[in-house]
């Protein structure tokens, strides 16, 4: 349940009987041919997509993240570190105020993961709420599916390529990207990033037959409803 179609008697009630929440998180940033969104439009989704038959709100997706290396594509937007990090705190600390007891926080962008951290020390200041996060792209099915299916995918690969995240009139290269030297890629400035990448994605097929995105797209639905559905330990 989108909390964007809910009013706040609604929420109220349902904390009643269920004190749980989903928090997507995401980004905007180049992804080559596909949405500046595309992090936020996929994380909001999936958490959305799962948490509807447990009757969980979602709240709207943080469009906002962590991507300094990708601030020479235009349309790129990053917060400092430091402000992400106070930013989720305030999340949760509105949340719990609320009296929300297990959030599921599901990130849909690398560059988060870092900042995300601080979500274990803000459990220790509140020791009666649970707060767990899901990466949705690699976590251990998703993963197992993609390397069934393509092991060469990654940023704006055919991975992220979904009708949600594709822009009409936007043709794809049909041809297979050779995978970046990621370990290079880290010590480069923005200027320095974009003429390696030149497009923005890192490698792989930038699209792939749709019963292949199907499968995928279903093992992410299913394994972030069960990051919602627990266990959660401890309070709730």
């Amino acid at each position: 349940m989108r909390v964007g179609e809910m009013n706040w008697m609604q929420v109220e009630a349902g904390l009643g009987h269920d004190d749980r929440a989903v928090v997507p998180v995401g980004s905007t940033e180049q992804h080559a041919y596909l949405s500046l969104a595309t992090d936020s439009i996929l994380a909001e989704r999936v958490a959305v997509e799962a948490a509807e038959p447990l009757g969980v709100p979602v709240f709207p997706a943080l469009a906002y993240g962590v991507t300094p290396g990708f601030m020479a594509y235009p349309g790129t937007v990053t917060l400092r570190a430091s402000t992400y990090v106070s930013v989720v705190r305030d999340l949760l600390d509105s949340l719990a105020g609320t009296g929300f007891r297990r959030v599921l926080i599901v990130n849909g962008h690398g560059g988060n993961v870092g900042a995300l951290g601080c979500v274990g020390e803000w459990m220790a200041e509140h020791p009666n709420v649970r707060v767990r996060v899901h990466s949705w792209w690699n976590a251990p099915r998703v993963e197992a599916r993609v390397e069934a299916v393509d092991a060469l995918a990654s940023h704006a690969s055919w991975m992220e390529n979904f009708a949600w995240t594709r822009l009409a009139g936007v043709a794809q290269p049909a041809e297979r990207k050779p995978l970046v030297d990621l370990a290079r890629l880290r010590g480069l400035s923005p200027k320095e990033t974009r003429a390696l990448l030149g497009d923005g994605n890192f490698g792989g097929l930038y699209q792939r037959p749709e019963t292949d995105l199907e499968g995928l797209w279903r093992e992410a639905v299913e394994e972030t409803r069960a990051a919602i559905e627990g266990p959660w330990g401890g309070p709730g």
